[in-house]
């Protein structure tokens, strides 16, 4: 068994309380990395990318960290089997949650957890299927108003207000909130963390 304190490479208050919640002891250390756009991702695979962007967020921080675990995570949201990154502002919100409140999508997180020192990593994903209500123009506004959008996938927090919205979900719900705990219990235990 690995004797060593686990990092969250993620500046995530919801991954945070996430892992808090399930009783794991770990430290935060925000990864120091500038995310490539969505655009940047055509012809990627959005398993791929969510993965990649994990990794990288992970291997930032493992490189200064490399006798620990060290666990990063991407959330990214597909629709119509495109994918649908982070809102740069309140125009491209609104745009995106008219768009992505349009039937059915996935929210993919990558998962990623490396053990520099020992050369052992698992990097994986795990995926929620959605089916959205649609939003009318002033729930959009009201949505907008709140702030809820900023910095999430898919201009949306499931936490926080959005699930008004969910019709049916499929999957993880944490995963929908950026970290998937039942994947993250699975790869742990085969890093036997736990």
């Amino acid at each position: 068994m690995l004797q060593t304190a686990m990092i969250l490479a993620s500046g995530s208050p919801r991954r945070c309380e996430l892992m808090r919640q399930a009783g794991y002891k770990f430290e935060v250390v925000a990864p120091d990395v500038d995310e490539p756009r969505v655009t940047d991702a055509a012809g990627v695979w959005p398993t791929a990318w969510a993965e990649a962007l994990a990794y990288l967020k992970a291997a930032t921080v493992a490189q200064k960290f490399p006798q620990r675990v060290v666990i990063g995570a991407d959330t990214v949201c597909v629709h119509r089997h495109g994918l649908v990154g982070k809102p740069t502002d309140r125009g491209d919100a609104g745009r995106i949650l008219r768009y992505f409140f349009a039937g059915p999508g996935e929210v993919i997180t990558g998962l990623a957890v490396l053990h520099p020192a020992s050369g052992r990593r698992i990097i994986t994903h795990d995926v929620t299927r959605l089916v959205m209500r649609a939003m009318s123009e002033k729930d959009i506004e009201a949505y907008l108003d709140s702030g809820a959008w900023q910095g999430k996938a898919g201009a949306y927090a499931l936490q926080e207000g959005g699930d008004r919205f969910v019709e049916s979900m499929t999957g993880s719900e944490s995963n929908v909130v950026g970290l998937p705990m039942e994947k993250l219990a699975e790869v742990l235990h085969n890093f036997q963390m736990v």
